[in-house]
């Protein structure tokens, strides 16, 4: 019966309180983002992101630093301070990796509060703008909180953000060795380019032998490739949403 019930609030998430926003870039975009951060999506991607020459998103929550999620390492501080010298966003994923089914929207606040005060701390007062939901769960309740404090939300719902999108539920794409095999990337890239739209990816760990929520390096060169080949402009999140929406 719980399942039941949490497919349910998943469903009026996505489908009520929808707060549409015009999605009309002059060119496609693509954004790369990484959740929890496993410390291989820095070791990793990183160089691989820099022989591209492209920055992207990295969704953090402070409770993982230094700890154990998936049986994989988590990033540590230092490589935070990386990633973010190197260019790249820092957005927000709840400070505990904590569902949004499972707390209130106070709970929800909190938790963000708390986030934003521990990077601020690591990172010399940065300021997270964008949030991506643990798991990809979007409480209808959520949705005002995270209207509030950031610039947009991305779940894990897949598709193309095109004409218009909740701007507090983006779709996205799985750069997961889960889901990989059922995308047709090449037509999601031309879909993205035809139609002036925003592709986002998600994953997690960056390595040979993923867990099944990562990817391996090869995957990541690939969509990046596939991203060039289509002229996608290569955006982090938060610039994304900037131009998506001018």
């Amino acid at each position: 019966m719980n399942a039941f019930i949490d497919k349910m609030r998943r469903r009026a998430g996505r489908y009520l309180d929808v707060r549409s926003t015009p999605v009309r870039p002059s060119r496609g975009i693509f954004s790369l983002s990484f959740d929890d951060i496993p410390v291989s999506a820095w070791t990793e991607a990183g160089p691989i992101l820099a022989e591209h020459g492209i920055k992207a998103t990295y969704y953090v929550c402070g409770g993982l630093s230094g700890g154990e999620n998936m049986g994989l390492p988590q990033f540590e501080p230092e490589h935070l301070e990386a990633l973010r010298d190197a260019g790249h966003e820092v957005g927000c994923h709840t400070f505990e990796h904590v569902s949004t089914l499972r707390i209130d929207a106070a709970e929800l606040d909190a938790s963000l509060a708390r986030n934003a005060a521990w990077v601020s701390d690591v990172l010399d007062g940065y300021e997270m703008r964008t949030f991506a939901y643990p798991f990809g769960d979007c409480a209808l309740g959520s949705k005002e909180v995270i209207d509030r404090r950031f610039l947009c939300g991305r779940g894990v719902r897949d598709g193309v953000n095109a004409g218009t999108a909740d701007r507090n539920l983006l779709q996205a794409v799985g750069l997961e060795s889960r889901r990989l095999p059922g995308y047709d990337l090449e037509g999601l890239m031309a879909e993205t380019a035809a139609n002036s739209g925003w592709l986002i990816a998600y994953g997690h760990d960056v390595m040979d032998g993923p867990t099944p929520y990562g990817c391996t390096p090869d995957d990541l060169d690939r969509i990046i490739r596939l991203a060039k080949a289509a002229d996608l402009e290569i955006l982090p999140v938060a610039a994304a949403w900037e131009r998506a929406t001018a």
